[in-house]
C-alpha cells in the first residue's frame, strides 16, 4: 500500500464524531488502534487529545510519525502497554482486523474509569452510474475476486449488522456500560481523478494485477466522465461505543 497516496485519497471523519467522543471523555490520552496514516489520529490531537498511535504495517507508522504521531508497530492484540492507562480507545477503519474478543478485553484493560472504546468508519456507495460500471468491470476482470459476486450496491442495513455485532462483543465482556451506536450522514464531492486515486486503496483492489486494476479504473473513469466528471458520494458513519463501567 502507498501510504501517501492513501493518505490523501481517504477521508476524515464528521467533526461532531470527534466532538462528541472528546467531550464524553475524562482525559485527553487516546490511543488509536490501526492508526494506519494518522488520519483520524490528526483529527483527535487537533481537538487536544495526547494520542498514540499502535499500527501493524511500519510503512503506515513511518508516514505518521513524519505527520508528528507516536506510533508504536504492533498489532493490538500482540502490543505491550508497559503499564500505560487511556482515556479513550479509538479504531476508525481497522476494528474488521482485530479479534473482536481479544481486542475488546484488551481494550477494557487499557481504559481508565470511566474511559470510552469507540469503534468507527464509513459506509459509502458511490450513484449506481458508477457503482454499476465498477462492478461490471470487476466481474470481467477478476472473476476470482471476493468483490465479483457481490451486488453494485450494498444495503446499509447489511453494514449496521456489523455495527451490532461489534456492540455485541462489546456487551459480552461485561466490562462495559450498554453500547450505544451512533451515526453520522455526509456528503463529499470527487472529481474523475480523485475518486480514481481512492479506489486502488479499497480492500479487495490492492491485490489485482496492475493491468486489471488500470482497466478497472478506465472503466470507473468513464462512468464519472459521462457525469460531467464529477459526482457526489453520500456518506454514513457509524459507530459502537461503550464507556467502561466505573467511577473516573
Amino acid at each position: 500500500m502507498d501510504a501517501q497516496r492513501y493518505d490523501q485519497a481517504r477521508p476524515g471523519y464528521p467533526d461532531a464524531l470527534v466532538a462528541r467522543i472528546v467531550a464524553g471523555s475524562p482525559g485527553p490520552d487516546v490511543l488509536d488502534i490501526g492508526c494506519g496514516t494518522g488520519i483520524a489520529a490528526r483529527q483527535f490531537q487537533a481537538a487536544g487529545c495526547a494520542v498514540l498511535g499502535v499500527e501493524p504495517d511500519a510503512r503506515m507508522a513511518d508516514f505518521a510519525r513524519a505527520r508528528g504521531l507516536e506510533v508504536e508497530v504492533a498489532a493490538f492484540e500482540a502490543w505491550q502497554p508497559a503499564g500505560r492507562m487511556f482515556d479513550t480507545v479509538i479504531a476508525a477503519q481497522s476494528w474488521h482486523w482485530v479479534d473482536p474478543v481479544a481486542g475488546t478485553a484488551r481494550a477494557a484493560r487499557v481504559l481508565r474509569p470511566g474511559g470510552r472504546l469507540a469503534i468507527f468508519g464509513h459506509v459509502y456507495e458511490p450513484p449506481a452510474e458508477v457503482a454499476e460500471p465498477f462492478a461490471a468491470a470487476i466481474r470481467r476482470v477478476a472473476p476470482d475476486s471476493p468483490l465479483s459476486g457481490q451486488p453494485a450496491r450494498r444495503s446499509l442495513d447489511l453494514y449496521q449488522a456489523g455495527y451490532e455485532k461489534f456492540a455485541d462483543k462489546i456487551r459480552e465482556t461485561e466490562q462495559f456500560k450498554d453500547p450505544e451506536q451512533w451515526r453520522f450522514d455526509w456528503e463529499q464531492s470527487y472529481t474523475r481523478d480523485q475518486w480514481l486515486g481512492l479506489l486502488p486503496t479499497t480492500g479487495g483492489l490492492t491485490q489485482l494485477r496492475p493491468d486489471q486494476l488500470a482497466e478497472i479504473l478506465d472503466a470507473v473513469g468513464n462512468a464519472i466522465d459521462s457525469l460531467g466528471g464529477r459526482f457526489t458520494m453520500n456518506y454514513t458513519t457509524l459507530a459502537a461505543t461503550a464507556v467502561l463501567d466505573g467511577t473516573p
